[in-house]
C-alpha cells in the first residue's frame, strides 16, 4: 500500500526528439530503472549539484581568520546600522 505522505502527485511534461529519449532509455537501461526513474534521479542529482554550488561558501585560510575574527571581535555598528536596525524593528512589530 503506497504511503500518502510520500505518493507522487506532480506531473512534468517534456518534449524531445526521439535521438535524445533513446538516449535516455538506453541509460536507464543500465542502471535498471524506468525511464521516467532515471530521468527524474539524474535531474534530482543535478539539482543538488547546482544548489550546492549557489548556497555553499568556501573561504582561503586568509578569509577565514578574517570571518572569525569578525565573529569573535564584532565592529561597533554604526549609525546607519543603528538605524537600519531600528527601521526594521519598526516594521516587524506591526
Amino acid at each position: 500500500m503506497a504511503n500518502t505522505h510520500n505518493a507522487k502527485q506532480e506531473r512534468m511534461h517534456i518534449r524531445l526528439d526521439a535521438l535524445s529519449k533513446q538516449k535516455l532509455e538506453r541509460a536507464a537501461t543500465y542502471v535498471h530503472k524506468s525511464l521516467s526513474e532515471f530521468v527524474l534521479m539524474q535531474a534530482l542529482h543535478a539539482a543538488d549539484e547546482v544548489i550546492h554550488e549557489h548556497e555553499t561558501l568556501t573561504l582561503n585560510e586568509a578569509d577565514w581568520e578574517v570571518f572569525l575574527d569578525a565573529l569573535e571581535n564584532p565592529p561597533t555598528p554604526s549609525t546607519k546600522l543603528k538605524l537600519a536596525f531600528a527601521e526594521h524593528k519598526n516594521r516587524v512589530q506591526r
